[in-house]
Order: structure tokens, then sequence, then C-alpha cells
């Protein structure tokens, strides 16, 4: 199989994939469950949202991995099953993706933050890498390193992959706007200097999700891009921000909405385009359409 960076050399522009959370609480799981625990119980499940994907068009399918570091899973007291939970996670995503698709496999934060002292760097570089490693071994060929707000977590856990196995690694930040065309994460990081930090820590592939929808993303990517102009650039975007309703937490942007951003978004410099909190295969196949419309009028 190609890599991600091959791909992308040929085609130009990859889709991914869209929400698991939001789709995993459709399916019925309950607030406080533990997501990676699905990956033994309902596997079947977690399998049909991967294959989902797929069916959609997406180049590339992620992990149901997001909350599986040790130390994350010993809030649900599970933090010795992290190695099995994982490995079953890029199991059944490589099942669904086949030979020819990619599984970038989910890492997120571990909920410790370093400058208070709630975890030393050795405890977060050693639960990275037991994930990394797991994902691996399960059939992933990339790594999403993903939804970052710190510096130095997202580079412990790149350097946690880079050294211990031969995973592709991506790296997403989540941002908030701050003023105007001014963006940080909540631990204060510009766009401007993750791209430097998380580029000299190893990862080919830099980028955004989740916190926005599709037009609040065009501003992040683009002083990515200038920040980093030869790097590729993968997009999350919501399916616009959230909306409290009497049924709940719901996501306003229709598929055909958001694929609308697409051709902004690769204006921007992106390169990879696909979906968080709220997109379903539906908002998937709408980009991939949008990007082969692009691909067929050879301009975005």
């Amino acid at each position: 199989m190609n890599t991600i960076l091959e791909d992308l050399a040929v085609k130009k522009v990859l889709v991914s994939d869209g929400a698991w959370g939001t789709f995993l609480a459709q399916k019925g799981m309950q607030a406080g469950e533990c997501p990676e625990l699905w990956n033994i119980e309902r596997r079947d499940e977690v399998l049909d949202i991967a294959r989902s994907y797929i069916e959609a068009g997406s180049d590339m399918v992620c992990t149901n991995s997001f909350g599986g570091s040790c130390i994350k899973l010993e809030h649900f007291g599970m933090a010795e099953r992290a190695a099995e939970l994982n490995e079953a996670a890029a199991a059944i995503s490589r099942e669904a993706a086949g030979a020819d698709k990619h599984v970038f496999a989910s890492i997120g934060p571990t909920g410790k933050i370093l400058m208070m002292g709630d975890v030393t760097e050795d405890e977060m570089y050693d639960a990275f890498k037991e994930q990394a490693v797991a994902l691996e071994k399960g059939g992933a060929d990339a790594c999403c390193i993903e939804t970052m707000a710190a510096i130095d977590e997202a580079t412990i856990a790149i350097r946690a992959a880079k050294e211990n196995t031969s995973l592709e690694t991506i790296c997403t930040f989540t941002y908030d706007k701050v003023g105007e065309g001014e963006y940080r994460t909540m631990m204060g990081v510009s766009p401007t200097d993750m791209a430097a930090a998380i580029l000299d820590a190893g990862a080919e592939i830099i980028g955004a999700n989740c916190g926005h929808g599709g037009e609040q993303m065009i501003g992040i990517v683009e002083e990515l891009r200038a920040a980093a102009p030869e790097t590729p650039i993968m997009v999350q975007a919501n399916a616009g921000l959230p909306v409290q309703t009497e049924r709940g937490v719901t996501f306003p942007e229709t598929p055909q909405i958001t694929a609308g951003w697409v051709p902004h978004l690769l204006a921007a410099g992106a390169n990879i385009v696909g979906g968080c909190c709220g997109t379903t295969p539906d908002h998937i196949r709408a980009i991939v359409e949008k990007v082969r419309q692009i691909n067929r009028s050879g301009r975005v």
C-alpha cells in the first residue's frame, strides 16, 4: 500500500471519514460508557461505522480508540486492557478498509496536564507508546494524534509513535476563535506555533479538527498553510456549531452545506478533508462528490 503522502502526490486531495462519537451515541452508547469497550462487546456496530464511511467514499478511516490510552482508560478501571482495546479498534477498521484504503488510528489527549504535575513525561510517553504499538499491530498504517491543545503533550505522542512504530503520523489541534481572525487552543497555542513545533517533532501531516464548522476552519487552514507551505494539511470540521434543543445537542449543517465549504478549504490550503462531530456518511458522500466535481473541472 502507498503511504498517505504518496497517495496525495497522485490524487492531490483525499477524503477522510466523519464523526465517531456522535455516531456511537446514535447507536445507543450512553453517557459514561467506555467507547473503546465497544470494540470487544459491540464489535459489529463499530465495524458498521467504519464500513459506512468506506462505502461513502472515504480514502481513509479512523479507529475507535480516541480515549484508548491507559491513562484515559483508568477512569473506567480498564487501564490494563489498553493494548487489547486498541488492537481490536485497528483490526475492525482494517477489516472495513480492506487492503487499499488507509486506517489512521485515533490517539486523543490523556486529559492530564504536564505543567500541573498530573502526570510525568515518562508516564505520558509510555501510555502513548503502548497505544501506538497496539494500533499498528491491529492493522493501522497511520495514526492521527488529534484534538490536541498542548504542544508538550502532542510532541510526546508524536515521539512515542515515531520511535516505536512505522506509522505515518498526522497531528491535529482544536482551536477557539479569540479575536478577529485569531485562533488559539485552550492552552493558548496558535496555528503558527503549532505548525513549527509539530513539524519539528516529526509529524508528516498537520491540521485542525473539531471546535468549528467548515466556515470557521478556513482561517485556521490559511494560517497553517502560511506557516507550513509544503506540508499536507488535514481539516475535519464539525457539521456546524452545536445547538442545544429539546432533543439534545444537534448539529445544523446538512451534507450539502458541509460539502459547500470544501472548495474554500482547498483554496485555503487543505489537502485532506473530512468531518468531525455531527457529520455522517451522508456528509462524507457529499464531500466526496464535491471533490470529484473539482477534479473534473480542474480548478477549485
